[in-house]
């Protein structure tokens, strides 16, 4: 909710409105000209318009404010307070046809028109299959008919993209509401929602929780993205809201993706998602061709073999653009001295400090800890050396080969300022940066009219995950950036350099792509009793004392038991990192087939765990659902 009403502020705002008084229509304008031209000028626009919001006002005379003193002094102009109010969405101008739709995207549209009451739509679309132009259609007969359509996407840095869609297919200017807006923007937006004055909502995850009236269609686009779920503070997963918030409104939801989740695909298979495939892509793009790069073979410099060294060369000569997807910020992830194997660590974490040799500075991911870079080590004296790669490393590497060529990374560190991602999105998509270096901020969503080439340069990371969903991520992480290549003309290729050629991962995703992937998943989760057959929760503490942190989960454990519960208690273990910003964390794991006997435990849980002295020790949290367990 907007900072306004969390602080139990008025809903109703005010606005100063700027009237023109009988004594300021009867001045002599050429003479107050001649001794304060700036008054003059806030007095012509008056008595043109005779009354102006301060929004307009400001827009035509940005210093209005400065040269109305003497005017109201005068009794020209009064000042009064007005209720703010807000107009319906703004039309523009022109809203264009666009493309031919192929039969596929035709029956996905049809069989939605048909759902007039709630039903859940899966929109299984390759990447590039043109999975927006259906929404579009969708939520233009939505706009017909009356009604408001919200369209959910994960990172606000996908916004802008689809905001422009909008706009030249429509006509019409969306309102957006995610956490990039000022406190007043998304006030504003707020109340165009309550009061039904606004036609399209796009948003990222929060406007889920926007007070709606009149809804007729929810969209979640890359509806498998775990940006979805709010992982701090109030947790829920606005994926799974759409979706009730969709049967509460009576109305259709469309979950798309090109790498849809286990556990959407697993309700498609039990027949309560509605399966809607686009197996082509649209016009006359084809997949990308996919290769690997076996890096047992042949020297490697900082990350890049010689064989994709060549590629890129190729594909620069060929006029393409080229995208290296590496996700691990900083220059190394490692820091270690080369005589005694010291290793740099977080003082606060169980974790190592990642390099930036640019700002001679090591900083923890985890807890933002900072400290100076010294390259000699502190226990022998002996050089450091960096191990690993990250984007930065890998961008100083394609400098040293590509020297003359426009290189531009595109990460979380680069994109900090305000408008700095939408600066380097837009100029990643004229082409002139011929080799862009970038995390999971490209892997998704993005169109880029010149890519050719998809390089993923530690795709290894996912093969030995110690998290039941690592396969799936991984397969998810690989098709999407994979997608990003040859999206028009030129024919897209995937170079994936890897340490594991044999892996049995490799041949069945290159053959069976990711639905082969799925339902090899889907077996192994069965087999093991892992969501989406069954139910999990995650209640996790955390205290600057390892044994306040290990007293509440025994003392949790011990309530939950006492029920005699049918469902498994797993734990307490320490977490992962155990130490975390200073903080000891250990966690429980719920393990249940169904959801019932899971909340009437919980429900007895919290209630009676409040009432122990120990709770006010720990910072703890029920997780339902996680999506991450480690």
């Amino acid at each position: 909710m907007p900072g306004n009403l969390r602080k139990g502020r008025s809903l109703t705002k005010f606005i100063d409105s700027i009237v023109i008084t009988e004594n300021g229509k009867n001045i002599d304008l050429v003479s107050l000209k001649k001794r304060a031209p700036k008054q003059a000028a806030l007095m012509s626009i008056l008595m043109k318009n005779h009354i102006l919001d301060s929004y307009v006002l400001n827009n035509i005379f940005p210093e209005w404010k400065k040269y109305s003193k003497r005017p109201i002094e005068k009794n020209w102009i009064k000042i009064e307070q007005i209720i703010e109010s807000f107009t319906d969405t703004q039309k523009l101008d022109k809203s264009t046809k666009g493309p031919k739709l192929n039969s596929e995207q035709k029956k996905a549209i049809l069989d939605v028109k048909k759902s007039h009451t709630f039903n859940t739509f899966l929109l299984d679309g390759v990447t590039g299959s043109g999975k927006t132009e259906v929404y579009l259609s969708l939520i233009s007969d939505v706009i017909e008919r009356g009604q408001d359509a919200l369209i959910l996407v994960p990172e606000i840095g996908l916004i802008n993209q689809i905001n422009r869609r909008i706009e030249a297919r429509l006509g019409i200017k969306p309102s957006q509401y995610h956490s990039g807006l000022t406190e007043n923007e998304r006030f504003i937006t707020w109340k165009k929602i309550q009061e039904s004055k606004t036609r399209v909502i796009l948003g990222t995850r929060s406007a889920i929780l926007a007070p709606f009236k009149n809804l007729g269609l929810i969209v979640v686009d890359e509806e498998h993205d775990i940006s979805y779920k709010q992982q701090e503070g109030f947790r829920y997963s606005a994926r799974d809201l759409a979706v009730m918030r969709a049967k509460n409104f009576n109305i259709p939801v469309i979950l798309g993706s090109a790498t849809p989740s286990l556990e959407s695909f697993n309700q498609h298979v039990n027949n309560k998602y509605k399966y809607l495939a686009l197996k082509k892509r649209a016009g006359n793009a084809k997949l990308p061709s996919m290769h690997l790069i076996d890096l047992n073979n042949g020297h490697s410099e900082d990350g890049l073999s010689k064989l994709l060294i060549k590629s890129i060369n190729e594909h620069i000569e060929n006029d393409g653009q080229i995208l290296v997807f590496i996700n691990r910020r900083g220059f190394a992830p490692t820091l270690i001295c080369k005589s005694c194997n010291f290793i740099t660590e977080c003082s606060r974490c169980d974790s190592r400090m990642t390099l930036y040799l640019s700002k001679k500075l090591l900083l923890c991911h985890h807890c933002g800890y900072k400290k100076k870079y010294i390259k000699s080590c502190i226990k022998c004296d002996s050089e450091m050396i960096a191990l690993g790669q990250g984007s930065q490393r890998i961008e100083d590497s394609l400098k040293k080969h590509f020297p003359n060529e426009q290189i531009l990374r595109i990460d979380s560190d680069s994109t900090r300022q305000k408008n700095s991602l939408n600066e380097a999105l837009k100029k990643a998509k004229t082409g002139k940066a011929k080799i862009l270096v970038g995390t999971q901020m490209l892997s998704k969503g993005h169109h880029f009219s010149s890519l050719s080439l998809v390089v993923v340069v530690n795709a290894d990371q996912g093969l030995f995950s110690n998290d039941f969903r690592g396969s799936e991520r991984l397969a998810q992480n690989i098709i999407q950036v994979a997608g990003r290549a040859g999206r028009e003309k030129k024919k897209g290729q995937v170079i994936i350099q890897t340490e594991y050629p044999d892996h049995p991962f490799w041949p069945l995703l290159f053959q069976g792509g990711y639905k082969e992937i799925v339902e090899m998943t889907l077996m192994d989760r069965k087999n093991a009793n892992w969501p989406p057959y069954s139910f999990i929760v995650l209640i996790r503490a955390q205290s600057h004392r390892k044994k306040y942190t290990w007293s509440f989960l025994e003392e949790a454990k011990k309530i939950l038991v006492s029920q005699k519960p049918d469902f498994s208690i797993l734990g307490p273990v320490s977490a992962p990192m155990e130490k975390k910003a200073s903080h000891y964390r250990g966690q429980l794991l719920l393990q249940s087939e169904g959801r019932k006997s899971l909340n009437q435990s919980l429900k007895v849980l919290i209630d009676e765990i409040e009432r122990k002295k120990l709770v006010r020790r720990v910072k703890w949290s029920i997780d339902v659902d996680p999506i991450e367990l480690f």
